[in-house]
């Protein structure tokens, strides 16, 4: 048995079980370091970034102390991003789906207030959530923390950066001394230090080096002469390259509308993702660009920070990123799982000292590639493969993704491999079918049942 099996580890054995059914073998290195001062009880603090498997790490801690038979919120997670907190809170709840009757909940901004209550008086063993909602709840008197034993903050940093520092301080005065406390960072800054030696006991401090082998990404850099010619490169890049999916990094949330306006003249499908979204308008962007019917999503990094973006092709800097740590993390988000991945960034020679610096840090000679001809600009532009259609009906409803499988490929005039990603809110649902598909599955949709009842359906467009 080696040092970084799982099966080293002293797991219950229904965790032991799931692991090897969901083929987690070897660990990854966070997990290796960080999992036996977790599973021992100990304070850690782990210096990991996004696709490290910190997740696992503290997941596993969390289920492995458990107790099912008590009905109280043992565990808190404390996440940034409402996207991230729905991360964690899916790969814990897949962690846990072998341990009977675990409930995860998730606390998030931008939700509605009532319906968590409601969900808060059925009991939750492990809550999920952002600092600012959570905050509210044990205000309100809605959510109890006089019994928790393991308080988790993921992505620690960006929480400080964000400004969450108050609503922490409020959580944590509101949680038991005696507790273990897990704190997951990408960097270490002097406000952690501090945070870490107000609310840690003992900490055991775990760092894994950062790799920057992004050997499956083909990174390109390409010198622009002024801002107005940057739109231009973009233009060429995106048609040169086809990409199925793409995100455009942008370093604000006023260029990210500006942008994803200029290209959908020129003809782009593309939308935007940043902070001012309405929570439903969030929803709505990152479920259309996964079903691939927007093929560009325009990003600010707080916006993009915790994503879980499958099959990302190419990933392009319109602005090369500020902080030379979050560029290698734009970086990686292509090429994924031994996949082929592009990256671009573009640059005006006032921005040539960010090169210098980069290079120093990825430990690497960057050259300036040459745009493609402007011939290119007269290619044809690839249109999405797939069309959302919303239907108001979601989980409050019972409607199921088989439900709506179901009733699509039922008469057979629609083929089920023609039916793209299905998802679930609360109150709503989405599916992607073939454009060609799209009028026919609206049809259906609008005129039969789901769950013995209609259910208005309409398809998004813009």
């Amino acid at each position: 048995m080696k040092a970084d099996d799982f099966s080293s580890l002293k797991l219950p054995s229904d965790l032991s079980t799931n692991l090897a059914s969901l083929g987690y073998n070897k660990m990854t290195p966070i997990q290796e370091r960080s999992l036996p001062p977790i599973l021992a009880g100990e304070d850690v603090i782990a210096q990991a970034k996004t696709g490290s498997g910190k997740t696992a790490a503290f997941g596993l801690g969390i289920l492995a102390h458990l107790q099912v038979k008590r009905f109280c919120v043992q565990s808190l997670v404390l996440c940034p991003t409402r996207e991230l907190a729905d991360q964690v809170a899916k790969e814990i709840r897949r962690l846990a789906r072998t341990t009977h009757n675990v409930k995860v909940l998730t606390l998030c901004g931008g939700m509605p207030f009532g319906p968590q209550i409601g969900s808060l008086e059925h009991g939750a063993h492990i809550v999920v959530g952002t600092p600012g909602r959570v905050e509210e709840h044990v205000r309100k008197g809605t959510l109890k923390l006089n019994k928790l034993n393991i308080l988790v903050l993921d992505e620690a940093d960006r929480m400080l950066e964000m400004g969450f520092q108050e609503a922490l301080d409020a959580i944590i005065a509101n949680i038991p001394n005696k507790r273990q406390t897990l704190l997951f960072s990408a960097t270490y800054p002097a406000q952690i230090q501090s945070i870490a030696t107000r609310i840690m006991h003992k900490p055991v401090t775990v760092q894994v080096e950062a790799t920057h082998d992004h050997s499956n990404i083909q990174q390109r850099f390409f010198k622009v002469e002024s801002n107005e010619q940057r739109l231009t490169a973009l233009r060429l890049l995106l048609l040169n390259y086809q990409a199925q999916s793409s995100v455009i990094f942008c370093n604000t949330k006023r260029d990210t509308q500006t942008l994803v306006e200029e290209l959908r003249q020129h003809g782009f499908s593309a939308l935007a993702l940043h902070g001012d979204l309405e929570q439903k308008e969030r929803d709505q962007t990152l479920v259309r660009f996964a079903n691939k019917s927007v093929s560009i999503l325009v990003a600010t990094d707080v916006a993009a920070r915790g994503l879980d973006i499958d099959n990302l092709d190419a990933v392009f800097n319109y602005h090369i990123a500020r902080d030379l740590e979050v560029h290698v993390h734009r970086v990686g988000r292509t090429g994924r799982a031994g996949k082929k991945g592009i990256a671009c960034s573009l640059y005006t020679q006032k921005e040539s000292y960010k090169l210098s610096l980069l290079e120093e840090y990825i430990g690497r000679e960057i050259q300036s590639d040459t745009l493609p001809p402007k011939k290119v600009l007269e290619k044809e532009i690839p249109t999405p493969s797939m069309a959302t259609l919303q239907i108001d009906g979601g989980k409050k409803q019972k409607v199921r993704p088989g439900d709506i499988l179901g009733a699509l490929t039922a008469q057979k005039k629609i083929k089920s491999e023609n039916v793209g990603k299905i998802h679930i809110f609360d109150y709503c649902a989405y599916v992607a079918v073939n454009r060609q598909d799209a009028k026919l599955a609206l049809k259906i949709i609008a005129e039969g049942k789901l769950k013995g009842r209609s259910f208005r359906v309409r398809r998004i467009r813009g």
